[in-house]
């Protein structure tokens, strides 16, 4: 995974969105499920009548049934057909996508851009309902139901006491090699006019399974079973809690991706290499 582009390749960055329902992730399975990039790198094939897919680096690598409106990809062309069929693209994948996979945006990327090294910052949205009758038809897909009353402020109180940098071993769960050190940005909730619960989560990056599990330990002091500090208590522990529940993922939407100027992308890719290998297991911060 170069941050330099071959000799007669292109660097492509594309912006995408996709409803995850139907999806079991972003990659590709050996299994044959149904996958975002699967379907993504075969429509670039075809498109671009290639022989075979080519292959998408991701800034974020969403779960099965998790949805992105501002998901973040690249791939390398070759100079030649990036020349012939580059300004066709987008119109070219919109009539071969399926409905559920849309690309916003198709442009030649910066010297040294890396969809998923690049990357400063990811942002999701995670959103429930406590409606007493459930949740709208329209949104059951995208919006969670919790079957008890929840205390907003309760549920911020908690949120400010995870911001910083911390080892999030207690909400992840581990991969062979990879940190669990993470710097948690912004952490909020707010109720939206139509009454569903909007939790705002940014950082650096995530380990797998950190924003459900985040948003488990928050609903379960939001509906008065856990006092805000005992997510701290947690977290401090550094090992996984049973009573710790991964909310489910159709909640969940990757909102947004920031990347730095491009003079500073070459940079970034570097720090973030390093902070993907870093061996301390403690809380690091807050």
């Amino acid at each position: 995974m170069s941050d330099e582009v071959e000799p007669g390749f292109v660097r492509v960055r594309l912006d995408l969105s996709y409803d995850g329902t139907e999806f079991s992730g972003w990659a590709k399975q050996k299994r044959g499920q149904r996958t975002v990039q699967e379907e993504l790198e075969t429509a670039l094939a075809v498109v671009t009548r290639q022989p075979g897919p080519f292959d998408l680096t991701v800034a974020g690598r969403t779960d099965a049934g998790v949805h992105a409106r501002g998901q973040v990809a690249h791939v390398d062309l070759p100079a030649e057909l990036w020349a012939e069929h580059g300004p066709l693209l987008l119109r070219r994948l919109a009539g071969r996508l399926p409905q559920d996979i849309r690309v916003w945006r198709v442009a030649e990327a910066p010297a040294h851009f890396n969809a998923r090294f690049s990357a400063v910052w990811r942002r999701y949205a995670y959103r429930v309902s406590d409606n007493p009758g459930g949740v709208d038809p329209l949104l059951r897909n995208h919006v969670l139901w919790h079957n008890w009353p929840l205390d907003l402020d309760a549920m911020n109180e908690t949120a400010r006491l995870l911001l910083g940098e911390h080892d999030f071993a207690a909400f992840c769960k581990r991969r062979e090699g990879a940190t669990t050190i993470r710097t948690l940005q912004e952490l909020r909730w707010e109720r939206r006019a139509d009454g569903v619960l909007e939790a705002t989560v940014r950082a650096d990056a995530f380990c797998h399974n950190m924003v459900r599990a985040l948003v488990g330990t928050m609903l379960f002091v939001g509906d008065g079973h856990r006092k805000p500090e005992w997510a701290a208590e947690v977290l401090a522990a550094g090992v996984r809690d049973s009573s710790v529940q991964v909310v489910r993922p159709h909640g969940l939407t990757l909102e947004e991706v920031g990347y730095p100027a491009d003079g500073a992308l070459a940079a970034r890719n570097t720090e973030a290499r390093n902070l993907r290998t870093l061996p301390c297991r403690g809380v690091i911060g807050s």
